[in-house]
């Protein structure tokens, strides 16, 4: 069943509206969408090369201190992994043009920060 004229109307202005909202394109924009699990990710790495460095040093104080950090290693990993599966397969280029953009940025920022000082 075709919109009638009033509702193609009312849309247009939705539609409008959505264009001109910036936070709305940004979040629903692929960086946005995968920020969160960018967050995650790098978090969890992050916990990860920690948990190893437990190991090592557990080890060398106690078996049980050893077996945690291996324990907190593997949590880290299995987070890593759950948040790499939610992205998916589409979305895996993206998140990874995105971890590309965001070191490029912070790179920027850098540079222009030294510069400025």
């Amino acid at each position: 069943m075709p919109l009638s004229d009033n509702e193609q109307q009312i849309l247009r202005q939705i539609e409008a509206q959505l264009e001109s909202d910036e936070r709305f394109a940004q979040a629903v924009s692929p960086s946005g969408l995968y920020r969160p699990a960018v967050k995650k990710v790098r978090l969890a790495a992050l916990g990860a090369v920690a948990s190893l460095a437990l190991v090592f040093v557990g080890l060398q104080i106690h078996f049980s201190a050893g077996f945690a950090g291996f324990a907190l290693m593997l949590g880290c990993v299995l987070v890593i992994e759950r948040e790499l599966r939610a992205v998916g397969k589409v979305g895996l280029s993206d998140f990874a043009t995105m971890l590309r953009t965001t070191r490029e940025n912070a790179k920027q920022m850098r540079d222009k920060m030294g510069r400025d000082q």
